[in-house]
């Protein structure tokens, strides 16, 4: 399969999403102020971002409200206080977990609703289950994706049975997710040009979030796109769980659209991003993450290891290698 463009082209096919609220909010237990919220919402628009996603819209009946911050939950309401009726281009966007979200009493229809995007997220043995959910809501209206999580531990044969039932599906967007941050450009690719030859052959987009264990968050997002991969995730600084994601301040420096613009960014990244840290928020590439990419393993442990402010790198690589 041929690249699609070159380093000058503009691919209008492309939308960035921003998955800092949602992702990032792994690392603080999603306890962002409004304030960090609205004016990440106004940097966005800004910077011509595509989508936004706040957060997840878990379940009560699971998740204890007074243990997690409220974009956890993500209720329309709170979505609201900081958008109103968002009268912009930015989209909005939620993840649902399968298992984790109350999907049939929890949406109301996408004409009441402020929310565009239901991303609906899975490992690859929940297809079934993910599937319900994204025939549900788009019979409520809303554009859907399924990111199918942790690819890198799924077989080839495993993957194409899981694309042609999405592919059949009335789902929008269909996610390639590095979630253990495992690959590297040359194996993104090959399976980006997998999951773009079934996205044409069932008219479907592609998308790809992935995650920096290996410092290839970047690279990887690029690599893809280049093969045709259209919706990409990334977050401010790279915020996300564990190692984090593609940083979208590299990423809106590389894209050759005019739509794209970086100067906001940065503004929000010295009066938000740079307090955070301050206050001990941690997130970024570490050796411990390092070890448990190249493993292909959650990085869990890593995270542990992380918040235990451990350095003993010798005897957590074999403690996670027993593993193997």
């Amino acid at each position: 399969m041929s690249r699609k463009g070159n380093l000058m082209s503009v691919r209008n096919d492309i939308k960035v999403l921003d998955a800092t609220i949602r992702d990032g909010g792994l690392c603080n237990n999603f306890e962002f102020t409004d304030e960090f919220v609205r004016e990440l919402y106004k940097t966005n628009i800004q910077c011509g971002v595509d989508y936004m996603e706040f957060g997840y819209r878990a379940s009560k009946r699971l998740f204890n409200e007074s243990e997690f911050g409220k974009w956890k939950f993500c209720s329309e309401e709170d979505i609201r206080s900081i958008v109103g009726d968002n009268n912009s281009p930015l989209k909005i966007a939620v993840m649902a977990d399968v298992g984790r979200c109350d999907f049939r009493t929890d949406f109301v229809p996408k004409s009441e609703s402020v929310i565009d995007l239901v991303r609906v997220a899975c490992y690859i043995h929940q297809i079934p289950a993910a599937l319900e959910m994204i025939e549900y809501f788009h019979t409520l209206g809303y554009e859907t994706s399924c990111n199918i999580m942790a690819i890198s531990q799924a077989s080839d044969s495993q993957i194409e049975a899981a694309l042609d039932m999405l592919g059949s599906s009335n789902v929008d967007v269909i996610y390639l997710v590095d979630s253990y941050g495992y690959f590297y450009p040359e194996s993104a690719a090959e399976l980006a040009q997998k999951y773009v030859k079934f996205g044409e052959k069932y008219n479907k987009l592609i998308g790809f979030h992935a995650h920096n264990n290996q410092n290839l968050a970047f690279a990887n997002t690029i690599e893809t796109m280049s093969y045709g991969v259209s919706f990409l995730d990334a977050t401010v600084c790279g915020m996300g769980r564990g190692a984090g994601n593609c940083a979208m301040e590299l990423l809106l420096g590389f894209l050759r659209n005019p739509k794209y613009s970086l100067y906001d960014l940065l503004t929000f990244i010295e009066k938000q991003i740079l307090p955070l840290k301050a206050q001990g928020v941690k997130w970024g590439f570490d050796i411990q993450y390092m070890l448990t990419g190249q493993l292909n393993q959650h990085p869990r442990e890593a995270i542990a290891f992380t918040n235990a402010n451990r350095t003993d790198y010798c005897n957590f690589f074999k403690s996670i290698s027993d593993n193997e």
